[in-house]
């Protein structure tokens, strides 16, 4: 089937338009070798994904791990090369999510099923210096719809500590006889912390004194010394830290 000269005109300069704006997409985010380029452009679905949580008017909360983007570096299971990426962890709808700075407004969607892990950079702040994030496969997860979702790894040594994120979206109600304005979208987080054993056991836990004196008893003279009324997560994981360090490599 032959097509006109105006459409076969029409169709080049299309494709031409599709090259250079995907080219500029992986140029922009700092992607350095063929290898990369292509691994990165593999990964992407190619359109802007659509997010309609944690954006719009009336949603309280947030989807995402963290609602920043942050450089990332991927893990593929095949160890092939990419260069850091930004990235965000949508935690309610369990995808990954990467910018491009020449189009700020667009996200594309990752096809994770070749990703085992990732790194989010922490820039430096008021609450500390800049730090690596690791986030990995949940694969030892209690349920198995979960163990395709990530975990981030607060402590690696002999013990490992892990937060699961989870988070359910409540949708809106409309306004009762006696109300003047609907109820807002609310996107709920439930996290849930994890301690693995160096017997390979995951033990749910809650970042107190006694629940992980029970889950690691090994520790329980030590974080009794360390803990001096540790409240938040950060100060758990210093305790954690101070007690049971990263084996050296």
């Amino acid at each position: 089937m032959r097509y006109p000269s105006f459409f076969r005109a029409f169709l080049l300069l299309a494709l031409l338009l599709i090259g250079a704006w995907a080219q500029a997409q992986t140029a922009a985010i700092g992607q350095e070798g063929a290898a990369g380029v292509s691994n990165l452009r593999d990964l992407a679905m190619g359109a802007p994904a659509v997010l309609p949580h944690g954006s719009g008017e009336g949603t309280v909360g947030s989807p995402y791990a963290d609602a920043r983007w942050l450089p990332a570096q991927l893990r593929l299971t095949n160890n092939l090369p990419l260069a850091p990426i930004p990235l965000k962890y949508d935690v309610l709808d369990r995808r990954l999510l990467m910018r491009s700075s020449a189009r700020a407004t667009d996200s594309l969607q990752l096809d994770d099923a070749r990703v085992a892990s990732f790194v989010l950079m922490e820039p430096a702040s008021g609450l500390g210096p800049a730090r690596p994030r690791q986030f990995r496969r949940f694969a030892e997860a209690p349920l198995a719809r979960e163990r395709p979702d990530y975990v981030e790894v607060l402590h690696a040594g002999r013990y490992t500590l892990l937060k699961h994120y989870a988070k359910t979206l409540r949708t809106a109600s409309q306004p009762g006889a006696y109300s003047t304005s609907p109820t807002p979208d609310v996107i709920e987080d439930h996290p849930a912390y994890y301690l693995r054993t160096p017997e390979a056991a995951l033990l749910p836990v809650k970042l107190t004194l006694k629940a992980l004196q029970a889950a690691a008893p090994a520790l329980a003279g030590p974080l009794k010394t360390a803990a001096r009324a540790p409240k938040t997560e950060a100060d758990w994981v210093a305790v954690l830290h101070a007690v049971d360090p990263e084996p050296a490599k």
